[in-house]
């Protein structure tokens, strides 16, 4: 597997849609963005996205492995890749905003991340559509923090 740097534009938007279902919320972060591909054998297989934000930080904002290798390591792997990038371009933190349950949380936790705030009724304000996981809809959004 092997990490590039690709122009906004050159993301792969099938897969960003699946950490995002929101095209046009995908279209608003993007282009102010640095984007990260995973590539195993020429094909992209994980996507990561980083935004520049207030305060010296920087907002994990998409990130997202193909459903056929999920669980195989390249989430991992995408997302300690960033991590480095963050702290070599100066940023204090990287933060995140994610579900209050399931995976993504447990996944974001391993690598350090901790809980900076709740934002209440994040998805349902924000979504048209209801976020569903595990039968459960999901309401409020986390903000975690990695701290440099």
């Amino acid at each position: 597997m092997v990490i590039n740097e690709v122009p906004p534009l050159d993301a792969p938007m099938d897969l960003l849609l699946l950490a995002d279902p929101s095209k046009e919320a995908v279209k608003k972060y993007l282009d102010q963005s640095r984007c990260f591909v995973a590539y195993s054998k020429d094909m992209a297989t994980g996507v990561c996205v980083v935004k520049p934000i207030a305060g010296g930080a920087q907002e994990l904002m998409n990130i997202a492995v193909s459903p056929a290798i999920q669980q195989k390591g390249v989430g991992t792997r995408l997302l300690k890749h960033v991590i480095e990038k963050a702290k070599e371009s100066g940023a204090q933190f990287l933060e995140v905003g994610t579900g209050t349950f399931g995976y993504q949380l447990t996944f974001y936790q391993r690598e350090g991340f901790r809980v900076k705030r709740i934002d209440k009724d994040f998805f349902l304000k924000n979504y048209q559509e209801p976020i569903i996981e595990n039968g459960v809809q999901h309401r409020d959004m986390l903000r975690l923090a990695l701290y440099f």
